[in-house]
């Protein structure tokens, strides 16, 4: 028989097993959305779509610090996904430095904010990949749009 603290620990961690699985789950999906987006040089996008990979970058610098409070800081899951992000991109030196920036500013807020694996931690870690999740769709959207540059001008009408 569990002691009153033994059950409250129990139950703690029953629950925060339900919501890290869930916000698991809502991470493979943006996981998902974040790699159906083609790859594009970043300097072909415009500045709002620019500000949303800044975005971007703050959510996985968010997701990172959330999911090693409860995996531990070996856990590397979105900081690997932020560098194949960059791969990706290929941005300019600036742009680079912006969405590191990003990143790390994203980390250490919820670091700070979420040192311990909580029912909390995977709470927040469940906002953030669904604001993850809105962000890469708009990120998916934009790309599957072509560019002013892409697009042929019409032939001239007689």
């Amino acid at each position: 028989m569990l002691s009153p603290f033994g059950r409250v620990c129990a139950s703690v961690t029953i629950g925060l097993g339900i919501a890290y699985r869930v916000a698991m789950h809502r991470s493979s999906m943006f996981l998902a959305v974040i790699l159906s987006v083609t790859p594009a040089v970043a300097q072909e996008r415009s500045p709002a779509l620019r500000q949303s990979m800044v975005d971007m970058a703050y959510v996985l610098g968010e997701a990172h610090a959330l999911r090693q409070a409860c995996n531990g800081p070996r856990d590397q899951y979105w900081r690997s996904r932020m560098q194949r992000m960059v791969e990706t991109e290929q941005p300019d030196l600036a742009f680079d430095r912006r969405l590191r920036e990003s990143f790390n500013t994203g980390f250490v807020t919820r670091q700070g904010g979420f040192p311990d694996c909580t029912p909390a931690t995977a709470r927040a870690l469940s906002g953030v990949l669904a604001k993850g999740q809105v962000l890469a769709a708009r990120l998916a959207r934009a790309r599957a749009e072509p560019s002013p540059s892409e697009i042929a001008e019409p032939p001239p009408t007689r």
